[in-house]
């Protein structure tokens, strides 16, 4: 993986393919390379940035109307400039961009390497160069068909042919791939990120389809030759979603983006009334909530943490049995599915691999399987039998903020949902639908507080290490909050509910080791100053987040982080703010690519 984009149609190819590169930039990357059709193919690689390749393809300034580009995230082999994407035969005609892997390429090596074919990378991508060539005899799509006929493993790839110029042809199992349609023009990506500047209308490709693409058309047909009709849709990402506007980095956009995106995921969904959620996306499936007993949620990373939560909001508003799992062990366990269980996949991208492959597992075995998802039409929200949008809006950096809050609000109007069909109270449901409503402007007036945390920030950002604590509601924000710090900052934090200090986490503790506690007035605030006075009596520093106008904490503590007040199940979504903020400010003082940190990848769409 990361990203493919491919185009065929009237303009000047490079420039779009380099455009659609930078809008699959935020994804993670390693390396990147592009291949266009004119009188002489063109193929050009770089290691680093899209800027290198970029800079080599305006010096170059290849001529041709049809290519391919690529974004890589290695996995097999190093990120060199042989290793990167587009791929070619031995006849150098064809040219192939990949996401995901291939399981059993070892063994198509052999085979084509004993029947002659020469290859010159250590990937698993380029043995499907040569083993389209191997079945080529005329017709590029068939070739592709048969080809895809002999793999195992996932896959989304884009292919063009030098005597097949006015022709791009595209597959996927597993791994995203998106058609757009434009006047005389047509594109494809692995997010439609890439499209979003050169047309609204989209398609989306199936598991196991593969599509011919000449300007302005397509045809779809399945992997066994079944002809498939499929009307584009109206695609809801705005190109301007994707502009820095004023601010430094997407990453602090999109913190200061958090009201609205709760506001989003709240609109036309309160019903005060009845003093319940409305969420239409679950309608479907009304009468089998109402029986089920049992709720499983699958998710990974941000979203696990947001599953985490979830749990605590289900079990507190619900009569559910409640369990979160992290979808990547999910299949891989005995599983026991009960009578009327129902099973949840979170996923921002809704294309994450391992949360995939758990719910098609559910979905085997019976179980009610919903959805939340970002990303309209995307593949969970395809799968899943009902689900819910959360409305964030792109989130370009890679380390999820927005999403998460987004993600919070919603799982918390489901458990809502949920409860006011058993025994939750009106009374409870309409104090819980209020506090929502709070909950932007409090994080507008936690987001002035900024340069405060930046000066934090400064005055612990050589540390090393990091301990994040919490109880309860706040112990998946303290996993998450560490989480954030070493995904962008690179400096390890450990997130820890906070009653297991003593079994462990207490014998690092030294005037070295800072520890932030997550301390609002909630039932179990008593438990987490004890917590803190346990790490003071071992001259630990302690940076606490707690209620608004709680004096009590600040002789205890090195500093005090203040929240508004709001309902206790609802202060995760404030008192994560402060720490996304302190993670930020912490990586940009580190001199961090804060937006795109190593190793990392977007959206994970291989397992």
């Amino acid at each position: 993986m990361c990203g493919i984009v491919a185009y065929v149609g009237g303009q000047t190819a490079r420039g779009i393919l380099i455009e659609g590169l930078k809008r699959l930039e935020y994804r993670g990357y390693d390396s990147s390379g592009i291949a266009i059709l004119n009188d002489r193919p063109y193929l050009a690689k770089a290691v680093g940035k899209v800027a290198c390749i970029e800079e080599r393809v305006e010096a170059d300034r290849p001529e041709g109307t049809i290519g391919i580009a690529h974004t890589r995230w290695a996995t097999h082999g190093k990120p060199t400039e042989p290793n990167a994407h587009p791929h070619t035969d031995c006849s150098g005609k064809i040219f192939l961009a990949h996401n995901g892997i291939i399981e059993n390429y070892q063994r198509l090596k052999k085979t084509l390497s004993d029947a002659g074919h020469r290859f010159r990378t250590e990937t698993d991508t380029e043995v499907l160069s040569h083993l389209i060539e191997s079945y080529y005899s005329g017709n590029l799509e068939a070739a592709i068909q048969r080809a895809l006929q002999d793999v195992q493993g996932t896959y989304g790839i884009a292919v063009i042919h030098s005597s097949h110029p006015q022709e791009v042809v595209v597959a996927r199992r597993g791994s995203p791939i998106v058609l757009g349609i434009g006047k005389d023009e047509s594109l494809a990506a692995s997010d439609v990120s890439a499209l979003a500047r050169r047309t609204d209308q989209v398609v989306y490709l199936e598991d196991n389809e593969i599509a011919r693409l000449e300007p302005g058309r397509f045809f779809i047909k399945t992997l066994d030759n079944r002809a498939i009709r499929r009307e584009t849709q109206s695609l809801e990402t705005s190109p301007e979603a994707m502009d820095l506007g004023s601010y430094p980095h997407f990453m602090l956009k999109e913190i200061f983006e958090q009201p609205e995106a709760v506001e989003n995921a709240l609109r036309g969904r309160l019903n005060h009334s009845e003093g319940v959620a409305k969420l239409g996306g679950l309608e479907s499936v009304t009468e089998r909530l109402e029986k089920a007993r049992h709720l499983i949620i699958v998710s990974c990373g941000t979203s696990y943490y947001a599953g985490l939560y979830a749990r605590y909001a289900f079990e507190t508003l619900t009569d559910l049995t409640v369990e979160t799992e992290l979808a990547s062990e999910f299949r891989y366990r005995k599983l026991n599915i009960r009578e009327n269980t129902v099973v949840l996949a979170i996923s921002q991208s809704g294309e994450t691999a391992d949360t995939l492959a758990a719910l098609r597992e559910a979905k085997r075995k019976g179980a009610l399987v919903l959805g939340l998802v970002n990303v309209v039409g995307s593949t969970i929200a395809r799968e899943t039998h009902a689900g819910v949008y959360s409305h964030a809006g792109i989130e370009v950096g890679v380390a999820s903020t927005k999403s998460f809050i987004s993600q919070l609000t919603i799982l918390l109007l489901m458990a809502l949902l949920v409860g006011r069909g058993r025994d939750l109270s009106y009374e409870e449901g309409e104090k819980l639908l209020r506090g929502l409503e709070e909950v932007p402007g409090q994080i507008r007036e936690i987001l002035v507080q900024s340069e405060r945390l930046r000066e934090l920030a400064q005055a612990y950002c050589l540390n090393s290490h990091f301990l994040y604590i919490g109880r309860k509601y706040q112990y998946p924000v303290a996993l998450e909050g560490a989480l954030k710090l070493k995904e962008i900052s690179y400096i390890h934090a450990e997130g820890y509910a906070a009653g297991e200090m003593k079994h462990g986490p207490i014998a690092l503790i030294d005037p070295s080791f800072p520890t932030i506690a997550l301390a609002p007035e909630d039932s179990s605030y008593q438990k987490m100053v004890s917590n803190i006075q346990e790490i003071r009596a071992r001259e630990g520093p302690v940076l606490a987040l707690t209620t608004r106008g709680n004096t009590r904490l600040a002789p205890l503590v090195s500093h005090v982080v203040e929240v508004p007040a709001n309902h206790s199940i609802l202060m995760p979504l404030l008192t994560v703010v402060p720490l996304q903020l302190f993670a930020y400010h912490s990586a940009v003082l580190r001199g961090c690519d804060v937006d795109k940190p190593r190793n990392l990848a977007k959206s994970v769409t291989v397992e």
